[in-house]
């Protein structure tokens, strides 16, 4: 099973790009998608009807902003669009499709590099989202949650981390908060599981400030996070680096069957 996971930075920017043509060759399982920055109205046939794919959608309010996709090669047998929180549902950020024992989710946490309000926000959305995932993880079904969860957690996940220590994505509460989801709740970072020595090599997003991409000064903020039988399934992992389709690399992992 190939399930790839790609902030997207805008669904029509990241198609003009050519991401479809790229996804047409990887022939995933699961492609789940984060930050489309596009509602219903905006979306293209070839967006809603992926040839080969079932798709499904969860938008935001706003116009241009968030929200978050799954394409699936299996018809899901239920699709679950956000937490039941009626402040975070309106941006469009969380998506579970179920397969059988299986749920994927795409995830898109908020960012709160912008400002005070929306670190507030973070924080909020982290509380609160914190019961429902220990809830997943006791369900007894098999999850998956791919998305961009802005939080580098080690010090591996970014260059530089020294300078960071400060800034939203790299704060001492960001990194206790996904520290206690591995440690205490029992998720397991898939892509630090399988290489736990990674670094540059790991990174999955670059500023478009200064010559980031060209320097390689990245994070690792979008992962594949998974409930321990399903993660133990996992054979590889690759970031995409050849082609760029938005300020994020698509994650790339192999689970066996």
């Amino acid at each position: 099973m190939k399930i790839i996971s790609l902030n997207l930075n805008g669904i029509r920017s990241a198609k003009n790009k050519g991401v479809y043509a790229w996804l047409k060759k990887q022939d995933a399982d699961l492609v789940c998608m984060q930050e489309i920055k596009a509602q219903a109205a905006d979306m293209h046939d070839d967006m809603l009807a992926l040839e080969g794919y079932y798709a499904y959608f969860h938008y935001a309010d706003k116009k241009g902003y968030s929200g978050v996709g799954i394409y699936s090669k299996q018809k899901a047998d239920a699709v679950i669009e956000g937490l039941g929180i009626a402040d975070i549902d309106s941006e469009g950020r969380y998506l579970e499709v179920r397969l059988g024992n299986l749920s994927v989710v795409s995830l898109y946490l908020p960012s709160g590099s912008s400002g005070e309000e929306r670190q507030a926000f973070k924080f909020s959305m982290m509380a609160r989202f914190m019961p429902q995932l220990q809830a997943l993880k006791a369900s007894g079904r098999e999850v998956i949650i791919c998305g961009d969860w802005n939080i580098a957690h080690q010090e591996a996940d970014l260059k530089n981390w020294k300078g960071n220590r400060k800034n939203s994505g790299f704060l001492p509460e960001e990194r206790a908060w996904l520290t206690a989801l591995f440690s205490d709740v029992g998720w397991v970072d898939v892509y630090r599981h399988l290489y736990p020595n990674a670094t540059e090599e790991g990174y999955t997003w670059w500023s478009n400030r200064g010559q980031a991409w060209a320097n390689n000064v990245g994070w690792r903020i979008d992962y594949q996070i998974a409930t321990p039988a399903i993660a133990a399934k996992a054979i590889s992992a690759s970031i995409y680096k050849d082609e760029r389709f938005s300020d994020h690399a698509p994650l790339i992992i192999n689970y066996a069957d």
